[in-house]
């Protein structure tokens, strides 16, 4: 599983995709890697992790915010990377988001 740190504390987003993938060649994990490279730098993406099995992968992306979530779709470059997936990659997937609450009881 790779990972990045979550640091912070409070509600945050989490973006699910799914994917059943054609191909895991070096070009579909470079364009993973400059993809979360560019979620980090300039939409304030909190991490990410990946747990890829034969052709199965599962990713969750965490994000501050839904406005930050709609920045990341809106992006011209991840657009062309996920129509590039859809036509190259991707046999099949689904991305969905939810609204994770970090709420802690003490009894």
């Amino acid at each position: 599983m790779k990972s990045s740190g979550l640091s912070g504390a409070g509600d945050m987003y989490v973006v699910i995709f799914r994917a059943i993938v054609r191909d895991l060649d070096e070009e579909y994990s470079h364009t993973a890697a400059r993809m979360r490279a560019l979620a980090l730098s300039r939409y304030g993406c909190l991490g990410f992790q990946s747990v890829t099995e034969g052709r199965q992968e599962v990713s969750l992306s965490y994000w501050p915010s839904e406005d930050s979530i709609r920045a990341w779709k809106a992006d011209p470059e991840h657009q062309a990377a996920q129509r590039f997936g859809r036509e190259r990659w991707y046999e099949s997937y689904s991305v969905q988001v939810a609204e994770l609450r970090r709420e802690y009881s003490m009894p």
